[in-house]
């Protein structure tokens, strides 16, 4: 496959997709085929929501446009210009989300009764995988940030120790970066994988911006990881759903297509894969100059709301060389505790007082998420409004909970626990039991708990502080979270 992508000059200023589909809406082609709508005319409420161009373009796989699941022509042409701007060997098109790519990135790598060494501050994703497959996780449980409640990265002598106590691993997965920014040394553990003859796989959900600004952490196709699910609707500007999967040469990508479509669509959407065309063509002529500006205005917004007061909005700082080997400076990351408020409360209040949407708010934290489409008048926006929050909202925060992390004891493995005879109980009798279910706050998706973990009070509390708070909890059968199914 490395050798056949060679037919193409790699003329980053193409994009193959779009230039097929803009041939295509010129030829007036009739369409006795799906989708059903027949360019917008058969839903005009639909076209006049979404507008004639972008219904018109929303069509079935046919020759001229190639096939997602078998591509020989402008979609494998775009997933080699892909590979070509991110520096890995091959790159696929991936329409179900990064969700969607870390799973078939998991799936390459593991089997049945596989283990694979990760962090426990995983997306949901991640142990979703492990539910398919059958894989046994094997749990680097990372250091905790006492002050900010937050866990880090993985340091390298807990990878180092969880390589020697389990050497018949197939891989180890690293997140590049945690949500907050958080990087692990990744150049350091992907050299201990290899030297184990493991995989390393690199969950870059937030790092798309690795591979195109100067000064910040390493990518994983940079340091020589094998595979990498790089999330380009976060930072990357496509369309929401659209990502890429990355694979260095150690890995077979025959494979890899076999996996990605034993899950993915076989009706791939036209306007998710040019929307990923596009914004590699815009990252790799104007990324690194973009993201340079991105970095710049979190930074000055970090001095900004750091001379606030009361707020702490964490950066470099925090480097210790180990489980925080690096930050990602765009990411705008805010500790709320000091004003008395959680950080759910100030995402609330700023929603709905002050119409400003940020990414996420957790018991301790809140996350603006920067990149290529804000401005710096927004960002005075939200310095001002949290200037005026404490101002307003200030208290002594007496009962605030800090810590987001807590430690999981594994008791079977994920997709014994899901598949298990279970039964539902009121959520404070199941105190002591192996859950059988997900319970997280969403975002950011990381599992409270997982299937096969022990229930334990704390756990308990943290639920019901969330639920009190006003997180948006997900995973559970019953929605509202007053009960939980646990193995018989």
């Amino acid at each position: 496959m490395a050798v056949q992508s060679r037919r193409y000059h790699y003329d980053q200023q193409r994009a193959p997709i779009y230039e097929a589909l803009e041939r295509f809406r010129q030829m007036r082609v009739v369409p006795f085929d799906v989708p059903g709508h027949k360019r917008g005319r058969g839903n005009p409420e639909l076209t006049a929501f979404l507008g004639e161009k972008c219904v018109g373009v929303d069509v079935n796989s046919m020759k001229p446009l190639d096939n997602l699941c078998h591509p020989v022509s402008v979609i494998r042409e775009a997933e080699d210009l892909a590979a070509d701007a991110f520096g890995a060997e091959h790159a696929f098109l991936m329409v179900g989300g990064t969700t969607s790519a870390v799973q078939s990135m998991v799936l390459t790598a593991c089997k049945q009764g596989d283990e694979i060494i990760l962090p426990r501050n995983v997306h949901r994703s991640v142990i979703n995988a492990l539910v398919l497959c059958g894989a046994v996780p094997v749990y680097v449980n990372p250091e905790v940030d006492q002050r900010l409640g937050i866990s880090l990265g993985m340091s390298r002598d807990q990878v180092q120790r969880a390589i020697r106590e389990h050497p018949k691993a197939v891989a180890v997965l690293v997140n590049n970066p945690t949500y907050y920014g958080i990087c692990s040394d990744l150049r350091a553990i992907v050299r201990m994988a290899h030297e184990a003859g493991m995989l390393c796989l690199a969950d870059e959900a937030h790092g798309t911006h690795f591979y195109f600004g100067g000064g910040l952490p390493v990518s994983a196709m940079a340091a020589g990881a094998d595979m990498a699910a790089v999330s380009m609707h976060k930072s990357g500007g496509s369309l929401t759903q659209s990502s890429f999967l990355l694979t260095g040469p150690g890995v077979h990508a025959g494979y890899v297509r076999q996996i990605i479509n034993l899950t993915q669509t076989t009706s791939g959407s036209y306007l998710l894969m040019s929307s990923l065309d596009i914004s590699r063509r815009n990252l790799a002529l104007r990324g690194r100059q973009v993201f340079h500006q991105v970095a710049d205005m979190a930074e000055y917004a970090r001095e900004e709301i750091n001379a606030i007061g009361g707020y702490y909005a964490f950066g470099k700082e925090l480097i210790n060389g180990n489980s925080i080997f690096d930050f990602d400076t765009t990411k705008l990351s805010v500790h709320t505790l000091d004003i008395g408020l959680a950080g759910i409360e100030v995402y609330d209040i700023l929603r709905d007082e002050y119409d400003i949407q940020i990414e996420f708010g957790d018991i301790g934290n809140i996350l603006a998420y920067l990149s290529m489409g804000d401005r710096p008048q927004e960002l005075e926006r939200l310095v001002s409004a949290l200037a005026e929050i404490r101002r307003r909202y200030q208290t002594d925060g007496t009962g605030l909970l800090s810590q987001e992390y807590i430690d999981p004891d594994v008791v079977i493995t994920p997709q014994d626990a899901f598949y298990a005879d279970k039964e539902s109980l009121p959520l404070r009798e199941t105190e002591g039991r192996v859950c059988s279910e997900f319970v997280m706050c969403y975002p950011p998706g990381i599992p409270i708990l997982a299937p096969g973990e022990r229930i334990t009070r704390d756990i308990l509390d943290y639920i019901e502080y969330a639920k009190g708070k006003g997180c948006s909890m997900t995973g559970p059968e019953d929605p509202e979270i007053n009960c939980l199914n646990v193995v018989k």
